[in-house]
């Protein structure tokens, strides 16, 4: 990249004209500043969506806005975060995601930008204390700690707390109760009125991590068959009948209408994904990774469906 022309690599990369926070000759004098310090590393650009990312996190030139101190956390060790916003202009309150790496700033929200909140902070090279600490205000975590101690489940860790969160903010009653203040400001979370309350709305929590996660062993199969005679491009889509039209031949079967319609982060993943990919030939491995969106997505309404709180004072 560094040797072609400018109007080369713009148009080979098809890279938008320069705006305050990238410019093209920021991008190029961090690749040939950094080039010991920048990795290629995952990142989450959409739900369901992951690819990668060339990224230092050491100064506003490739990347825009690298945000280190949040997005350093996913490169320095193994992390899980939530992603939310502080306000959204869609319908409907579905601007929660949980991620593995780093994210693009529109991730989870797609009418103004996502913030993502690490559950573990990993020290950095100035650290001088080198353990790695919970993303939880001391006070309140111990607090919630000793609302949900259960005389069998114990007393919850912090990734069981996460999941207490998560599974709060995919509860329908939540979602219709806190509906308006969603909009404005980032989500707050009712303390459990029970621990058994604390630990339902948790368990269910895992169940939704690791699926959104796309963990193999929560998903299982996922059929929806691939069916018809073509090239497999995705040109103009639609759903008709059950069937997830990618062209004029080509279809996946067996599609319930609520996979298609179902939204996360202010977007439709079944939707959004072949858009993103309009075109394009999918191959085996796109074929079997939308399969599994598919089925991610109709888990995903089956569980909120059962989760059940009664609303206190948020925390």
């Amino acid at each position: 990249m560094v040797n072609l022309p400018e109007e080369a690599v713009r148009a080979k990369y098809s890279l938008p004209d320069d705006v305050r926070d990238w410019q093209y000759p920021w991008a190029l004098a961090d690749l040939i500043d950094h080039q010991n310090t920048h990795t290629v590393q995952p990142i989450s650009y959409r739900p369901f969506d992951n690819r990668y990312i060339y990224y230092s996190g050491c100064s506003r030139g490739f990347v825009g806005w690298p945000v280190e101190k949040v997005m350093g956390n996913f490169a320095r060790g193994k992390n899980i975060g939530l992603a939310t916003a502080r306000s959204n202009k869609n319908p409907v309150p579905d601007h929660f995601f949980v991620v593995d790496r780093m994210m693009e700033t529109k991730c989870a929200e797609s009418s103004t930008q996502s913030a993502l909140f690490p559950l573990y902070i990993h020290p950095d090279e100035q650290d001088l204390d080198k353990t790695r600490r919970v993303n939880f205000e001391s006070k309140l975590y111990k607090k919630l700690q000793k609302a949900a101690k259960h005389p069998e489940h114990g007393t919850p860790d912090e990734v069981q707390v996460f999941d207490y969160i998560y599974g709060i903010l995919h509860c329908p009653a939540y979602r219709e109760t806190y509906a308006e203040f969603l909009k404005i400001d980032f989500p707050r979370i009712p303390w459990p009125t029970t621990p058994d309350e604390f630990w339902h709305v948790s368990a269910k929590g895992v169940a939704l991590r690791k699926l959104h996660l796309m963990e193999p062993a929560a998903i299982g199969q996922a059929h929806y068959p691939f069916t018809g005679e073509g090239d497999n491009e995705v040109g103009k889509l639609r759903f008709e009948d059950g069937r997830v039209w990618i062209n004029d031949s080509q279809y996946f079967a067996d599609v319930p209408a609520v996979s298609w319609d179902f939204y996360i982060g202010g977007y439709q993943p079944a939707q959004k994904w072949l858009k993103d990919r309009k075109g394009r030939a999918l191959s085996f491995d796109d074929v079997k990774h939308y399969q599994k969106i598919l089925k991610i997505l109709s888990e995903t309404d089956r569980i909120m469906h059962t989760i059940t709180m009664g609303l206190t004072e948020s925390a």
